[in-house]
């Protein structure tokens, strides 16, 4: 299948590793041009390099106010369009509410919900009909994660402006569409894993509770992402997709 990918231009925040890196992957693949970022610049310099020619890295934090409109700039000069974009943070700290600083609160709000509010908003600006904005949230979405307090407090937020804005853009031919992963196998994910006296485990644990009985492979999301931005979707918009290999039971 064509999803129309060819010369397509995306920027893919959160993109060095993990869930980010795996679309931008998929994108380059299916023929996109992608500016990958990140917070370390030796980091999204390699990313770039690994992805070839149709690819540029261009270290950025997405709390930052003038990142958004940077990202943009920087596809335009370099491959002359601008199609989308994937918004992808990094997971906030875990922990539980006792745990939780208010500055740590402060800190996941500015770069987790009001980046990427910002930076939507400024791709809503630049893009024309067939445009496209991605937002990659988490299953805490529709349930809370324990453990995993900011992120539950976050995200659902994330998804509601996805919604509002997936109104506000339809009439001129935008898109806004969100990806709920589940238990992708990523650094993130072994991350949380191994915070249990027995990560192994706690795995197994996970697992048995997943449908398909296994951690999802990060080029599956990629490639979920890279459809879900292309053209081939284009009548999909204020949809909130899982990711999970079924662990979601409900509608």
């Amino acid at each position: 299948m064509d999803l129309g990918l060819k010369d397509r231009v995306y920027v893919v925040t959160g993109a060095t590793r993990g869930l980010g890196n795996a679309a931008a992957r998929e994108l380059v693949a299916d023929g996109a041009k992608v500016v990958v970022t990140g917070r370390d610049e030796k980091s999204v310099a390699e990313a770039a390099s690994a992805l070839g020619p149709d690819a540029v890295g261009v270290a950025a934090d997405n709390a930052d106010p003038e990142a958004a409109g940077r990202l943009i700039a920087t596809a335009r000069e370099r491959f002359g369009r601008f199609d989308g974009v994937l918004i992808s943070v990094g997971g906030p700290l875990p922990g539980f509410v006792a745990d939780t600083t208010d500055e740590q609160w402060q800190s996941a709000f500015e770069s987790v919900f009001l980046g990427a509010v910002r930076l939507a908003r400024t791709a809503a600006a630049e893009l024309a009909d067939g445009g496209v904005i991605g937002f990659v949230l988490s299953g805490s979405v529709h349930e809370p994660i324990p453990g995993l307090t900011v992120s539950n407090g976050l995200r659902p937020g994330l998804a509601g402006f996805a919604k509002s804005l997936a109104d506000e853009l339809g009439p001129r031919g935008i898109r806004v569409v969100g990806l709920l992963p589940g238990r992708i196998d990523t650094d993130r994910v072994r991350e949380l894993d191994g915070l249990s006296a027995d990560p192994e485990a706690t795995r197994t644990a996970a697992e048995s509770r997943i449908p398909l009985r296994r951690y999802g492979a990060p080029e599956e999301f990629g490639r979920v992402s890279a459809f879900l931005l292309s053209p081939a979707a284009s009548y999909l918009t204020g949809v909130m997709l899982p990711v999970d290999g079924g662990v979601r039971h409900g509608f």
